[in-house]
């Protein structure tokens, strides 16, 4: 069992910054990617970005690519997403996820979430 907790979120105006934070506990020696996931009220639940534990690989959805950053601390258990230039469209409910699986896609398969933290970028 892993558990998750983020961190950072708030209230920022059109092109600000922030960074997220992730820590996972529990069953940690089992995570093999960790990612970001958003999502606004009536809508589907996006992916952001993703990164591989062990060799740092990273995957991101086109609409933040150039924007947002992922990274991990191994020692901290800890992933961030370090989000610049924010757009209104970035507004949602920001979860980070955790899986065991080793696969291909990083987009899919997760089995662990976190409660999420609200990003509000207002114009």
């Amino acid at each position: 069992q892993v558990q998750l907790v983020e961190s950072g979120g708030g209230l920022v105006q059109v092109g600000d910054s922030l960074r997220l934070s992730c820590a996972a506990s529990g069953r940690t020696f089992s995570i093999r990617t960790m990612g970001w996931f958003r999502q606004a009220p009536g809508k589907e639940r996006e992916f952001v970005a993703a990164i591989s534990w062990s060799g740092g690989n990273t995957d991101y959805a086109d609409s933040v690519k150039g924007r947002f950053t992922i990274s991990r601390d191994n020692a901290k258990n800890t992933v961030y997403l370090q989000m610049n230039s924010l757009k209104p469209e970035d507004t949602a409910v920001y979860y980070c996820a955790a899986r065991s699986l080793v696969i291909a896609n990083m987009r899919r398969s997760y089995a662990y979430w976190g409660q999420g933290t609200q990003v509000t970028v207002s114009s």
